[in-house]
């Protein structure tokens, strides 16, 4: 997985290229903990580039939201293609999980939530 990591605004993207699964995943892990522990409060993941995520590396988005939320971070998802979409679906996730197609409208809605976001609790 190629990680590219671009600051617009105080709204950390982090373009995921490759697949978020077993090998990616560690990857992704290290980089969003980073940016996290450097003070990121607002993290856009732009998905266009990922043709496939298993459960672990849905698991790796979980971690990332439940860790943002303990410091009053948020995370976005950005331009999901329908398998992905599917996946939060049938997970019940897509309740969670805010996801948009326009990085423009994703960066924007840091600052004016459109939906209310819903806490994961931690076990």
């Amino acid at each position: 997985m190629n990680i590219n990591e671009r600051i617009l605004n105080d709204v950390t993207i982090m373009d995921l290229d490759g697949e978020l699964a077993m090998e990616g995943n560690a990857q992704f892990r290290s980089r969003a903990n980073t940016a996290i522990d450097a003070g990121a409060r607002k993290l856009l993941v732009n998905m266009a580039k990922v043709p496939y995520m298993d459960s672990s590396g849905l698991g790796e988005i979980i971690s990332c939201y439940m860790r943002l939320q303990k410091v009053s971070g948020r995370l976005i998802l950005l331009n999901m293609n329908n398998r992905l979409q599917h996946l939060l679906v049938i997970t019940k996730l897509a309740a969670i999980f805010e996801t948009y197609d326009s990085e423009p409208e994703a960066v924007v809605s840091f600052d004016h939530p459109s939906q209310p976001v819903t806490q994961l609790a931690e076990k």
